[in-house]
């Protein structure tokens, strides 16, 4: 009988933690629903999308957060980063570059290094010659890169990229993306980078026990 009376008590004290989690962000405030878009996950996989530009402050300031909840995730996260353009010249061959870096295997070693010159260094990158130097730097030709650069592969990418910036409706970085279902951004009720990356969790939980 006490059995029963501590096994009951256990699973209605579960059953409010669950209530508790699922109450502790709200649709709307915390997290966006993004309607357009269905979820593209495959074997119990929830992709995770940062969505940034090197032209962006707040991004450089939101990367060491990035790295550190990167490097502690689960497996089951598949992490991908969405470089924007908002239509900025500048931005685009920034978003090109770290496209290119993709494609030619060298954007882990390159990605944190291009803020740092940006954002530490004072680097100004103002042509595709700028980014080929920097880039050769990881072990790469520079004529290469530019081939790269200039491909109809690369150009593709970018314009499928800022396609899904516009259906996630992206206006602000950093943003984050789960599952492409849901945006979080930065606002009064997620009022830093620890906070955007809280409710970042909390939908990989809430898509993980997802039937």
């Amino acid at each position: 009988m006490i059995h029963k009376a501590i096994l009951g008590f256990s699973l209605l004290f579960s059953s409010q933690l669950v209530m508790a989690q699922q109450d502790k962000y709200e649709e709307g405030v915390h997290y966006f629903k993004i309607d357009q878009l269905p979820a593209q996950t495959v074997d119990g996989t929830v992709e995770v999308t940062e969505v940034f530009s090197y032209a962006c402050s707040h991004c450089n300031t939101f990367e060491p957060y990035m790295q550190s909840w990167a490097k502690d995730k689960t497996d089951s996260i598949k992490l991908n980063r969405l470089p924007v353009a908002f239509g900025r010249k500048s931005w685009e061959m920034m978003a090109r570059g770290y496209i290119v870096a993709e494609m030619m295997g060298i954007v882990e070693k390159s990605h944190v290094a291009m803020m740092d010159a940006i954002w530490k260094q004072g680097k100004q990158f103002r042509n595709l010659q700028d980014l080929a130097d920097f880039y050769s730097g990881f072990g790469i030709e520079k004529s290469a890169f530019i081939a790269h650069f200039q491909s109809f592969a690369a150009d593709s990418q970018l314009r499928k990229g800022q396609r899904d910036v516009r259906l996630f409706g992206v206006t602000g970085t950093p943003s984050m993306i789960v599952n492409r279902k849901y945006r979080i951004t930065g606002n009064k009720a997620v009022g830093d980078f620890n906070a955007i990356l809280d409710v970042v969790d909390f939908l990989v939980a809430k898509e993980t026990v997802a039937p």
